[in-house]
């Protein structure tokens, strides 16, 4: 039986190294068969949907339906108390997302009634927004909780009137042919780049008195809440996952 010489086996791989660093139709080396696409991380990543750049809220409506009724005032979109929270006329699921939002340079209330607002994913499943900085309320409750279910790791807030970020994946639940859960959702929020929930399983709906499931379609809006404080936010994407 013959056996391949080492020159031999040296010189096809030499070959194939070559073919593969050839350039493709783009002028671009052709990536091996199975590698991960490329994406521009921008900001934002060259694959994100924008919501909000600053310049119109044609991504959004009222969540009873019409056009949104809040804002742009140099370049942020800010909460219209009273005008009802409004939501993303895209529906979505497993998402990456990150938003941008400040409460309110002037201090005014206390606990809850202080720079409160909220990102709904799917519409049902909260991660609170709040003036956190030195302002005691209940923990789960606070700026990065999802709210009623699980306090942040920290607090990562940062002084009112300044810029803060969040950054989340998010994993819809999943259910059988039966319609039952059999994947809880679970999320991970970075608050201005520090972790503040590690991979939670959300228990189910976060309005709820006793959290759980309830049946709803796999991709729903994201949803902005008006809890009556002018909130400002800027810079919003999101990627599909």
């Amino acid at each position: 039986m013959k056996t391949r010489s080492p020159l031999l086996a040296f010189n096809l791989h030499a070959v194939l190294l070559f073919t593969l660093a050839l350039p493709g139709p783009s002028g671009r080396a052709a990536e091996p068969a199975g590698a991960p696409r490329v994406v521009n991380p921008g900001p934002p990543p060259s694959d994100a949907i924008v919501l909000f750049d600053g310049k119109n809220l044609d991504a959004w409506e009222s969540e009873q339906g019409g056009p949104a009724r809040w804002r742009i005032e140099d370049g942020a979109m800010v909460v219209v108390g009273g005008t009802g929270n409004i939501r993303t006329r895209r529906a979505f699921g497993d998402c990456q997302l990150h938003i941008e939002w400040a409460t309110p340079e002037k201090i005014e209330g206390e606990g809850q009634g202080r720079g409160n607002s909220g990102v709904f994913l799917m519409g049902r499943y909260e991660v609170q927004i709040l003036d956190s900085w030195q302002n005691p309320t209940y923990h789960n409750g606070q700026a990065g909780a999802v709210y009623g279910q699980a306090p942040p790791l920290v607090n990562a807030s940062r002084p009112p009137g300044q810029w803060q970020t969040y950054d989340i994946i998010f994993r819809a639940p999943r259910r059988d042919g039966s319609g039952k859960v059999v994947r809880p959702a679970t999320i991970t929020v970075l608050h201005n780049g520090v972790l503040v929930q590690d991979h939670f399983e959300i228990r189910g709906s976060t309005y709820l008195e006793r959290p759980q499931y309830e049946p709803h379609p796999d991709k729903l809006p994201l949803v902005l809440q008006d809890h009556g404080n002018p909130v400002r936010f800027r810079n919003i994407w999101i990627r599909e996952l």
